[in-house]
Order: C-alpha cells, then sequence, then structure tokens
C-alpha cells in the first residue's frame, strides 16, 4: 500500500476510454532502478479491465481469433468438479512466435531446451500491487507422448508409424492474454511492453513504447465490447460416421494378455496400452469444443488451434504444476462408471474404493509420482497430500491423489516436467520398462494422446534484479480428440496388472472414450436440427412467395376483367 500511494498507478490512455495499468510515471519509477540491476527487465505488463456482464470465455475466444490474422490460438478453462467452475479462463490469439519439433515440422530434438532458451530471453519487471492472473504471456501448447523418446533413449523404437501427422511439440508464444476471473466477474487484456536498457535516455522512447501498448490493449478492449458475435460457420452434417477402431477388441484384448505374461516373470508390474479410433466428421472443430465442455466439464478444458489441426480436451488430471517453486502432480487410477440416482453413484464410489485391484494400483502410482518428485524435489519436502479421494466427473468417479515438493537449487520447472513426464497414470511401473513395451506392442506414435497439455509463463524479475520463476500448467492429453482433415481421433487406454481381464479392460478404454463420443453424437445431432429446421424454413419461405405471387397474378386478372 505505501508503494501504490507513492506512485499514479493508473493511467487513462490518450484518445481511448480505456484506463491502462500501471501508469508510465510508475514504470519510469520502476525501471530506473531494474535497468541498472545485474538483471534488468525487459518486459512491463500493462492491463485494463473490460466490463464482463455480456462475455463468456467462449464468446470471448470467438471475438478474439475472428479479428486475428493468424488461425494460431486457444481457449483454457476449467470445471473443478461438476459442480464449479474454475476461477480463471485464458484466451490468446496470433502468437508472436511458434515453437514447433519433430519430423517434417522441426528439428527432430528435446522440445524443453529449446523452449526454457527462448523463455529465458523474456525477463517481466514484477509490479508491486498489480496482482495479475497466472498466466499472463509466454508458452502455450503441448509435447506429445512421443518426445519421451528424448527424456529416456530407452523407450525409442525405430519404424513406429506416425498416422497422424502432427508435431512432436508445439509452442505458441504470446505477449498478449485475455483472463476472465469467474470468481470477481471481471475481464482483464494484459499485454507486454518491451524495453531495453537506453530505452530511458532516449527523449520520447518510454512514452512511444508505452503508447504502442495501451494501442494493443485498446485494439483489444474495443473488439471485446463489439455486440456481435461470430459463430463459427458450420457445413452440412451427414448422419452415418462410423468410428474405427486401429486394433479393434481382438487386437486389445492381445496387448493385455502379452502384457500380462511380461507381468507374471516379473518384467513390469503395470503397463498402459491404448487404442485409438477414428471418425470423419464435417464438425467445426470449435463446435466440439462447444459441446464437449458441456457434456464433459473437466478440471481441464482446452481447444487449441494449430492451424492445420485442432486439439480438443476435457482432461480430469494435472500432470505437473509449479507455483513459486513448490511442484505437485495428480496421480489417478481407479475408475467407475456413474451412478443414474445418487444413491447409485455412491454405493458405486464405495465399490471403487473397496476394489483391492483399483487400491493396489493406485497405491503404486502414487509411489511412482513420489519418486518422480524425488528426483527433483528435496526429500523431506515431498508429501502426499490427498491419497485415495473419488472425485467425480460426468461420465466416471475416479480415485485421485496429490503428491507435491518443493524444488531443489539449481533445479527448474522444466527439470521438473521431465522427470514426471509421462504421468505413471499413461504409462506403467517401472515407467521405462513398461513405456519399452507399450512401444513394442502399439507400434505407432501416439500423438498428443498422453502427453501434455499447457503452458509455462515468463518468469519476473523484481526491481533489484532477482528473478522468480514463471509459473507452469500442465494437464494429461486425456479425454482429447485431435481434428485434422474433417477426422476425429480420440484414444484411451488402461493400466494392467496381474489380475487384469482382457475384456474387461477392453470395455474400460470404451467407458474412457464415451463422454468424447457422446459429444460427438450429440454436437451433430444438434447441428443437424437446425440444419433442417433452417431448410423447413427456406421452403416454407419459396411456398409463400409462389402463393403471394399467385394472389398477385388473381388480383391483376380480376382488375383487368372489371376493366373489360
Amino acid at each position: 500500500m505505501l508503494f501504490i500511494s507513492m506512485f499514479s498507478f493508473g493511467n487513462t490512455n490518450k484518445n481511448s476510454n480505456i484506463y491502462a495499468q500501471p501508469s508510465l510515471s510508475t514504470i519510469r519509477a520502476l525501471l530506473a532502478k531494474s535497468l541498472t540491476s545485474p538483471n534488468p527487465a525487459n518486459l512491463v505488463p500493462l492491463c485494463t479491465t473490460v466490463p464482463a456482464e455480456l462475455l463468456t470465455p467462449t464468446s470471448i475466444y470467438l471475438k478474439i481469433s475472428s479479428k486475428s490474422p493468424s488461425r494460431l490460438s486457444f481457449l483454457f478453462e476449467s470445471a473443478l468438479t461438476t459442480e464449479t467452475i474454475g476461477r480463471f479462463s485464458f484466451v490468446g490469439s496470433a502468437p508472436r512466435l511458434v515453437l514447433k519439433t519433430g519430423p517434417g515440422h522441426g528439428a527432430s530434438v528435446d522440445p524443453l531446451p529449446l523452449l526454457e532458451a527462448e523463455l529465458r530471453k523474456s525477463r517481466v519487471l514484477d509490479v508491486p500491487g498489480l496482482n495479475l492472473p497466472p498466466l499472463t504471456g509466454g508458452a502455450i501448447g503441448y509435447v506429445g507422448y512421443d518426445c519421451v523418446r528424448y527424456f529416456e533413449p530407452k523407450t525409442a523404437r525405430e519404424g513406429m508409424r506416425d498416422v497422424l501427422g502432427v508435431p512432436e511439440s508445439l509452442f505458441m508464444v504470446f505477449d498478449t492474454i485475455v483472463a476472465m476471473d469467474h470468481f470477481y466477474q471481471t475481464v482483464r487484456v494484459v499485454t507486454y511492453m518491451r524495453v531495453s536498457p537506453g530505452i530511458l535516455e532516449g527523449e520520447g522512447k518510454l512514452e512511444e513504447a508505452y503508447e504502442r501498448a495501451c494501442g494493443e490493449l485498446r485494439r483489444v478492449a474495443e473488439v471485446l465490447r463489439e455486440g456481435e458475435i461470430p459463430v463459427p460457420v458450420q457445413p452440412s452434417i451427414e448422419r452415418g460416421g462410423e468410428y474405427v477402431s486401429n486394433i479393434g477388441r481382438e487386437g486389445y484384448e492381445g496387448h493385455v494378455r502379452r502384457l500380462k505374461e511380461h507381468i507374471k516373470v516379473g518384467d513390469i508390474i503395470q503397463a498402459v496400452p491404448s487404442q485409438r479410433v477414428a471418425r470423419p466428421t464435417s464438425l467445426h472443430p470449435f463446435n466440439i469444443y462447444r459441446n464437449l465442455r458441456t457434456v464433459n466439464p473437466s478440471p481441464y478444458l482446452f481447444f487449441v488451434d494449430c492451424e492445420e489441426f485442432q486439439i480438443v480436451g476435457a482432461s480430469p488430471e494435472l500432470l505437473v504444476k509449479s507455483e513459486l517453486g513448490r511442484v505437485i502432480t495428480h496421480p489417478i487410477a481407479g475408475t467407475v462408471k456413474r451412478g443414474k440416482t445418487v444413491e447409485q453413484d455412491d454405493a458405486l464410489a464405495r465399490e471403487l474404493l473397496e476394489s483391492i485391484k483399483d487400491r493396489a494400483e493406485h497405491v503404486m502410482l502414487v509411489d511412482l509420482a513420489r519418486n518422480d518428485v524425488n528426483r527433483v524435489c528435496d526429500p523431506l519436502s515431498t508429501r502426499v497430500d490427498r491419497l485415495m479421494v473419488v472425485q467425480k466427473f460426468s461420465h466416471v468417479q475416479h480415485l485421485v491423489s496429490e503428491v507435491s515438493g518443493v524444488l531443489r537449487p539449481g533445479k527448474t520447472r522444466f527439470d521438473a516436467f521431465r522427470s514426471i513426464f509421462p504421468a505413471g497414470t499413461v504409462s506403467g511401473a517401472p515407467k521405462v520398462r513398461a513405456m519399452e513395451l507399450i512401444a513394442e506392442l502399439e507400434k505407432e506414435k501416439r500423438g498428443v494422446y498422453a502427453g501434455a497439455v499447457g503452458y509455462f509463463g515468463y518468469g519476473s524479475v523484481d526491481r533489484d534484479g532477482k528473478e522468480e520463476e514463471g509459473a507452469m500448467d500442465t494437464c494429461i492429453a486425456l479425454r482429447t480428440m485431435l481434428v485434422k482433415d474433417g477426422v476425429a481421433y480420440l484414444q484411451a487406454g488402461g493400466g494392467i496388472v496381474h489380475d487384469s481381464d482382457p475384456y474387461d479392460e477392453y470395455v474400460e478404454t470404451l467407458n474412457k472414450l464415451g463422454a468424447n463420443v457422446q459429444c460427438i453424437t450429440s454436437a451433430e445431432e444438434k447441428h443437424l436440427q437446425e440444419q433442417e429446421q433452417e431448410q423447413g424454413s427456406a421452403i416454407n419461405d419459396v411456398a409463400g412467395k409462389q402463393e403471394l405471387a399467385i394472389d398477385k397474378q388473381q388480383e391483376k386478372t380480376h382488375i383487368e376483367l372489371a376493366a373489360g
């Protein structure tokens, strides 16, 4: 509070109706100290607030992306449970930079050093009292499952078929983000002003940079204030699309039996094979997302438009997040369907908690998560914050735990990501050997599925040059669809242990695919009904015009006869 009283904190920008924070005088005072430190800031955050009464996350995304010169964009939302929503939703469009890796898209290398090097170029000035949301800029995208071959070279296998043909990783770097705060019902536009060491020396340099940043705030605010919401153009819907599995029931059950043989001889304790299904659809990818967020509200809801393909997801599971040096991961293992009544729902939850198989599998994955966290954290700080809590989602119930720890000196969020990726819930235990066997059985690259989707924010420095690592929040790409060239790809797997039944495990994958299957089917039905209603209205309009023409002709004939 003392600091705020020393400076003019806000500024009403010239020729606009936006109120930008912090003010030019505040920035000048902060930079005077920062630019003389050994580690000066080169980014200054500016923000403005827009009335949120008539805005929703989807309307914000549609408005922002429709006015963008690029299709590259994202929308992140969160429903903490089926009854509650997360505090923030985030939208970004037209990134200043795109980083891709993988054959045909970029270098075939570990993507994390590239990402870390790029983000290290940007140091955000810490502005006391600004109270920004957790994501205001940085890298947003995904690390595909197949990147594990760079983290654990033993898992690499030659000749893996690349059916999807997407980058192994893709990150978009944004300097402007729109954040909706559902708690306070406000929308904040945040952008960054780039500064150099000599910006305070040249006359008018700081003012010009400030005006450019305010111009970006003003541009986005004006787009958000527009009344019209540009709904995606939906092509005609055709019924009858069939799901085709890459291996089918026989293939999946065969994977289960072979993995059980490895378990019997002590080669592994658990492994998580998967199957992928593909289905043609003419649905606009964002219309799939609009329906998914309704039928399957989840802690991680995301739509990422990568231009050539789109990622549509409703993941229940945090992979790893890092806040102020604390690393958190959420192992999920043990699944049962939702009941049709409250009583049946509770009975199924008790059945899940009492299942010896599910409890054993879950405890094993919690131990694996503790080991992964311990690799980069102080072992004395590692703890299990929650153990085997039943969490309810739209179609299934899961056993969920939470493991956390404090990063050791010299370790970063990228080290934590590398240590935990991929989650044991999509690979197995021991993790490396399980992944080797999965690669040998599946013989196809998984792509985005079982990888991670999320963000790595910019790091910050205070006025004295003290650094603070940026936030990281990533989920496992589960309940996730990849839409490319008019085809939706869905994938799901399950944990195989010594007493797994092949058929039951196959059915579990179908249950996990259920929400996304229903999402596509119901979205198509909805738009098909709208399409038929429009066609009916058009036919009625034509018939009405024809009747009007006949009436006019008859009236003309009567007039002519009367005149004769």
